[in-house]
């Protein structure tokens, strides 16, 4: 027999009968599920508990039990279940309260029906989304891929990463606005690449913008170009990012590094998709997908009001984590070999195999700095191995720091340890120099300030620390 949740896979909650009538004839006139209605918020999660419901539409400001209550308990026990408000007043502190206790999306009342069927529409295929990645996430197998050629030119024998595989696989066909969270060298670019190539966007340009360095002006000259005249340098037109990006994707690599101030703007544009280019007085529409990608904890910087919860919303229908380097053991020794094929192939006598001892310093290693580390290591590593072996000692920096981890009392140093040794051992390379530091460690510049000042490396300590 057929479950109320198979039948009506959306429950919608209003205390006004009227609107509910409304919003079933809207929802069943665009061919979307007929859905199931209550009016009296007490019965909501009784009714809940019995049947499963994909997506669940719920008024804020109700008698009995308030809207907001409702999310909060419904987010509770059914964290699946895919929430949406709808608000009287177009509040932003009720926005982010709502979105902080788990709701997907809000809307404004009166609802227009043309956005009220979008909404829904990329709920249903979020809830499917989630589903098919759960059942993917049990069993982590590259032969559960559906196209896994797709991937063959990422090296990648890890089980972790065909989780990330099936999210890039699953997550590519829509026009979701995807953040990809992992730390500086883990491949977040290149995952939006992947993305931008498995989507109907592929034949469109796929435009890389790093956001860590925008001031006010730059940022709008940037993104959205300018007209001749505009300013006493303007000697020609120009495009802005989102212009150059028409019809294919827009990556924002190091999102939450955007100065608060140029938040607002950023999501303006995303909100009302059209712009203007700095002189114009004609908006032009935009035609985008937008893939941002953080190396911080994006939620944290959230709820630190760092960065603007509603700016987050709109960016994440979906988060894909890459694994660190250290989470992924059964890929490290495949991609030595693959970037030793790549550096080495100009050698007379290439490099053939690895030293047992340098196989196990691999393993042991922590790789603060993720595959850019780890292929900064090995372009090194060629230059100095005269033999067809590589030996630990041509490896630079990984003998001190898997050794210095011996000594402790855990057999193990710390992350942030390995991290600051690091840090310090290239800014020792570079005399100081933070640009070519940021480069060799593939961070931005500015994240290269901040570990400093986390670490305390003062100008003595990089002259004096010998490894």
């Amino acid at each position: 027999m057929e479950s109320v949740s198979e039948k009506f896979p959306i429950l919608v909650v209003d205390d006004d009968p009227g609107l509910l009538l409304s919003i079933k004839a809207t929802l069943v006139s665009a061919d979307l599920p007929e859905p199931d209605t209550i009016s009296d918020s007490r019965l909501v999660m009784d009714r809940v508990r019995r049947h499963a419901y994909k997506i669940i539409l719920l008024d804020l400001v109700m008698p009995y039990i308030s809207g907001m209550e409702l999310l909060e308990m419904i987010k509770k026990e059914f964290p699946e279940t895919v929430c949406l408000v709808v608000t009287a007043t177009d509040e932003v502190s009720t926005a982010i309260q709502a979105i902080r206790l788990g709701a997907y999306d809000y809307l404004v009342k009166p609802v227009n029906g043309e956005n009220l069927v979008a909404i829904i529409r990329r709920a249903l295929e979020r809830y499917q989304l989630r589903k098919k990645v759960e059942i993917f996430a049990v069993q982590q197998s590259f032969s559960n891929l559906t196209n896994p050629g797709a991937f063959s030119e990422i090296v990648a024998e890890d089980e972790s990463m065909a989780l990330v595989f099936c999210q890039v696989e699953a997550v590519a066909p829509t026009d979701y606005s995807v953040i990809i969270t992992g730390e500086s060298g883990t491949g977040k670019e290149m995952m939006a690449r992947m993305i931008h190539n498995l989507s109907s966007r592929a034949s469109e340009p796929f435009v890389a913008v790093n956001m860590a360095a925008f001031t006010q002006t730059l940022f709008e000259d940037e993104f959205f170009g300018h007209i001749k005249g505009a300013y006493t340098h303007a000697v020609s037109d120009k495009k802005g990012f989102f212009e150059a990006a028409h019809g294919g994707t827009l990556f924002l690599d190091e999102i939450a590094d955007l100065a608060p101030s140029l938040q607002g703007k950023l999501l303006r544009v995303i909100q009302e998709k059209e712009y203007y280019r700095l002189g114009s007085t004609s908006s032009r529409r935009i035609d985008v997908r937008i893939l941002a990608a953080t190396n911080r904890d994006i939620l944290n910087e959230v709820k630190n009001e760092r960065f603007r919860a509603d700016l987050f919303y709109r960016l994440s229908m979906y988060t894909i984590r890459i694994p660190p380097l250290r989470e992924r053991k059964k890929d490290i020794l495949p991609l030595v070999r693959y970037f030793l094929q790549k550096y080495g192939n100009s050698k007379t006598d290439p490099i053939e195999s690895l030293s047992p001892e340098l196989e196990q310093c691999l393993m042991a290693y922590s790789f603060p700095g993720n595959i850019r580390e780890l292929e900064n290591m090995m372009a090194s590593a060629v230059l100095l191995e005269k033999s067809r072996i590589l030996t630990l000692l041509s490896v630079r920096g990984l003998d001190s720091a898997v050794g210095s981890s011996s000594d402790e009392g855990s057999g193990l140093a710390t992350l942030e340890d390995l991290e600051k040794k690091h840090i310090i051992r290239v800014l020792q390379e570079t005399r100081g120099n933070r640009k070519k530091a940021a480069i060799i460690l593939g961070i931005n510049t500015a994240t290269v300030y901040r570990k400093i000042e986390k670490y305390r490396i003062s100008d003595k300590l990089l002259k004096d620390n010998e490894f």
